[in-house]
């Protein structure tokens, strides 16, 4: 198994930057502990560890937009990866964006980078 550095955060959690394998786009930022990075490679499916639910979370298991791991990148420190991920589905943020980065500032506003969404979160998860 590949050792990474959970013990330098008293929570055990470390990021997980995610990015379309493909586009190199960046879909989103989540945290990883030792369970969620044990089933990631156990699987080939992102796991991740949610911290408002405090729980192991697979991505997409609501939604059905499940991301595959084409690659990893593991940095010099063991204590942040990079996910290179297939995005089934099309959307990889609950709010129904591509990607969660689906804002950016211009004039000390925020303004949406897309202005299409891939789903409406009512429709996939039942709640807003």
């Amino acid at each position: 198994m590949i050792e990474l550095a959970f013990h330098k955060n008293e929570q055990g959690l470390l990021p997980a930057i995610v990015q379309d394998h493909a586009s190199g786009e960046v879909l989103m930022l989540a945290f990883i502990n030792q369970l969620a990075w044990e089933k990631t490679l156990e699987t080939g499916k992102a796991h991740y560890w949610s911290r408002s639910r405090n729980q192991l979370w697979l991505k997409g298991e609501s939604s059905g937009h499940v991301q595959l791991i084409r690659e990893i990148l593991v940095d010099c420190d063991s204590d942040t990866v990079i996910y290179k991920v297939e995005q089934l589905g099309g959307a990889a943020c609950h709010t129904g964006y591509r990607s969660c980065f689906y804002q950016r500032v211009e004039n000390g506003v925020l303004q949406p980078v897309f202005k299409e969404k891939v789903f409406e979160p009512e429709q996939v998860y039942g709640t807003k």
